[in-house]
Order: structure tokens, then sequence, then C-alpha cells
């Protein structure tokens, strides 16, 4: 009896001294992580900017011929930021850039200072014509000394001057920007009556279309985009001429995308021409003056064409194109010779301007509307590249 009480009073102690189970604690749900969708990659695309005659008269080098500074970056600082954020910048160089050997001059037979193809380096410019009218005007060998010129700065492509017909063959112009390839070729109408050299028939390239023909075709297939600076039409027309429609006709034949005119000293309008093989040709008939002193007020007004294009399932396609008017300005005694786009010009600076000086009226409604007039729907009045994409 005395056993039994002992095992019980034991196995009550056990009892006891065990721990008591911990109630079941919940536990959290892991949160749902939902995957975040990758952002599609960036289309490839490309912008392009031109802009028409960059015309060097006497009076546009004369400050800075008589104090040999030679520094004609200050004329393009209000264009800098537009031809630098461009992938491509093409300006019509009007006159050659023979250099000192061969003395400075203007009009009627120029050769202009090779420091002003250092100011349109300076200023974004990349690619640049020479295919013009006044391109012989010195003869030859202003035309190799511009080619020497150019060839020192391989990181700019010129255009429409060839040393062999095997350069003339063989080189392609060509710039590639975000995996699409931009080809260039170049033609002017003439010379000033100047013949070529029997012995350098390919120096410039003339507009011949049996010769344009084989040339767009060969460079047709190596780019993905390819564009035509053409030297036509007549001075001081607002609108194209007939041969100026039929050339642009040829081109869009020939798969051209892009025509970039000049040559009129002043705006022609812009049509967009309808291809065989489903795309459109953009055709820029006249850029107008870049800088000069042509002493007419339309001559003061130019543009700079804007285009951008995207690749996209069906090619590469224009998603924005137009012309931002540009505004030769300059004053009494060929000083502050300046470039402005039109949106950022006044009547303060109008007021300025050696034209008004000289008791001819300038003023921003003049431009305004004679920019809308020529250009109508592609005008572009405000900087491109600062607008907001939705």
């Amino acid at each position: 009896m005395a056993l039994l009480l002992f095992v019980s009073v034991l196995f009550f102690a056990c009892q006891k001294s065990q721990p008591a189970a911990e109630p079941a604690q919940e536990t959290a749900s892991e949160p749902v992580v939902e995957p975040v969708p990758e952002e599609p990659p960036p289309p490839d695309e490309f912008t392009i900017v031109a802009v028409g005659d960059n015309l060097y008269h006497e009076t546009v080098m004369k400050l800075f011929l008589s104090d040999n500074s030679f520094d004609f970056a200050p004329y393009y600082q209000f264009i800098q930021p537009l031809a630098e954020t461009a992938d491509i910048a093409f300006v019509n160089q009007e006159t050659v850039l023979g250099g000192k050997e061969f003395g400075f001059s203007g009009y009627p037979s120029f050769n202009t200072p090779q420091e002003v193809g250092v100011a349109l380096i300076g200023a974004g410019f990349n690619v640049i014509n020479h295919a013009t009218n006044h391109t012989l005007d010195r003869g030859v060998r202003p035309v190799l000394a511009t080619m020497d010129f150019w060839d020192q700065r391989p990181e700019v492509n010129y255009l429409g001057v060839f040393r062999s017909q095997e350069t003339r063959d063989t080189k392609q112009a060509i710039i590639e920007r975000n995996n699409i390839k931009v080809g260039f070729l170049s033609y002017t109408y003439g010379l000033n009556g100047l013949t070529l050299p029997a012995d350098r028939p390919y120096l410039v390239s003339l507009i011949d279309t049996e010769v344009m023909a084989k040339e767009i075709d060969a460079l047709r297939s190596l780019c993905d985009y390819l564009v035509v600076s053409m030297h036509w039409g007549v001075e001081y027309e607002f609108r194209q001429n007939e041969r100026q429609e039929t050339l642009a006709r040829f081109l869009a034949d020939h798969n051209v995308d892009l025509v970039i005119g000049h040559h009129p000293h002043v705006l022609q309008p812009v049509a967009v021409l309808p291809r065989a093989d489903g795309g459109l040709t953009y055709c820029f008939y006249s850029l107008g003056n870049f800088i000069s002193s042509q002493m007419q007020n339309y001559a003061m007004l130019g543009g700079m064409m804007y285009l951008k294009a995207q690749r996209t399932d069906n090619g590469l396609l224009v998603v924005k194109s137009g012309v931002i008017p540009v505004v030769t300005h300059f004053e009494a005694g060929s000083v502050n010779f300046r470039i402005y786009p039109l949106y950022e010009y006044t009547d303060e600076l109008a007021a300025k301007h050696l034209r008004n000086t000289e008791g001819n009226e300038i003023s921003m409604a003049y431009f305004n509307s004679l920019a809308a007039r020529v250009l109508g729907d592609a005008l572009i009045d405000h900087n491109p590249y600062e607008e907001i994409t939705p």
C-alpha cells in the first residue's frame, strides 16, 4: 500500500515538472511579389538637321579679316544647341575653303577661310556639301585644298567633290547612328558657266540623271536611309519650278528617302512624294540662306530642316519633320553677325538689324508671315528637342 502511494506521488510530480506545450502560432503568409515587366528597348531612331547656303561674302568676313582673329564660332552660337543635339547635321558650304594661299574673296568669285570649317565643326555640323555653282570659282587647286582640309578631319563627311574617278566610285558617304545606316549623295545644276577640266570630269558631281541613277542605285543597297543634296532651282523664287519637280520625281522613283535642296537663297515649300516601293520621299525644295550678307529682306530668312525617323516593323518611319526658320542678323558696320532660330529672335534685335537702320522694315511680324506663307504646315516654331513625349 505504501509502495502504491509512492508511485502515485512520483507520477504526478513528473507530470507537473513537464513544461506546458506552447500554443500554436499563426505563420504570416509571404507577400506575393508580382514580376515587374521589363521596359521594351527604345526603338532605333535618328534625327537629322540641315541648313542651306553658308555663303561668305566679304562683309561676312570683314571683321575677322581686319583683326586676323579668324574665329567664326560666334556666328553659330545660337544654332549650336540644335546642330550638336542632332545625330546628323548637314550644311551646304556654298564656297570653297581654299585657305590663305589663294587669297580670301567674296562675290562673284569666292574663297573662304578654312577657319569657317573649324567653326562649323564646333557648332556640331558633320556633313558638309561642296557641290555648288561656286565650287570652281577659283579653279581646281582651291578645291583640292578644301579636300585636304576635310581629309584631316575624319569625323566629318564632305560631299560633292572628288580626287579621282576611283574615289568617286568607291568612297561611300555612309554614317551609322543607332544601328541605322544613312547614306549621302550630292549634285549641283552647274558651275556658273565654267566646265569641269577635261582631265578631271569627276571633280564635282553635276546633275546628270544617267550618272545619278547609277550612283543612287548603288548606294541604295548599302544603307537604310538615303539622302540626296540638290543644288538647284531659281534664285529668289519662293516656289519650286518644273525642273525641280521633275528631278524630285526622278529621285523618288529611285527610292531616295530625303532630298535637301538649296541655291535659291530663299525658302521654298516642302513636299512628300509617294514611291512605288510603298515608301515616301521627303523633299525640302530650298532651305534658303544660312548666313550671307545679301541685302534683300527675304534673303535674311532661311530654314533648318528637322527630321526624326524610327525603325518599325514596316521599316524606317518618319515621325516628325519640318523647317525651323532661321534669321541672319547683322548690324551697321558689318558687326554682330549671328544666326538665330526665329523662335529666339525678337523685335528688339530686329530694330538693330542693318536692314532696319537703312530704312527697310524688318520685324518679327514680317519674318513670321513670310515663313508661314512659304512653309505652311511644315513650319516648326519651337525647339523640337524640347518637346515632351507623351
